[in-house]
């Protein structure tokens, strides 16, 4: 299983924009640059987050986005579910109607258990956590060249 290239790339987006919120609003091209990410596939990107209200754009010459809510108020679930929809491993969880055995397929409550616990796992994830864990993982990869 593999995430999709849009789930991904939405939670970069937001992250670069958690480890600049309190600056200046940042430029989708300065995004890009930094999280190697088209500007087209940005832009596909940022209108729904958008509309969810995660982030809000600001205009003129000192424009770009930013945050709508402090990182630590959004966690990598609520990116996820706007930009890919509901977390759900197999489409018989999401619509029973789908599949003729959704009744009593022992393989259903699985998929379903293991949709729950990405979930929950992703829910519990706030962008404030992981800018924190980013910042570690940098520090602590530094070369150091004191003498």
């Amino acid at each position: 299983m593999k995430l999709s290239t849009k789930g991904r790339y939405g939670v970069r987006l937001m992250l670069d924009l958690a480890a600049h919120y309190g600056e200046r609003p940042v430029l989708l091209k300065e995004i890009s640059q930094r999280e190697d990410i088209s500007e087209k596939y940005l832009w596909h990107l940022i209108t729904p987050l958008k509309s969810a209200g995660l982030i809000h754009a600001t205009r003129g010459a000192h424009g770009g986005y930013e945050l709508a809510k402090a990182p630590s108020e959004i966690t990598v679930k609520d990116v996820f579910e706007v930009v890919e929809g509901p977390i759900c491993l197999v489409d018989c969880m999401e619509n029973p109607a789908t599949c003729k055995r959704s009744d009593f397929c022992i393989a259903r409550d699985l998929w379903g258990d293991a949709s729950k616990a990405l979930a929950e796992s992703l829910g519990k994830t706030t962008l404030a956590t992981l800018v924190k864990k980013q910042k570690d993982k940098k520090q602590r990869h530094a070369v150091n060249y004191d003498i």
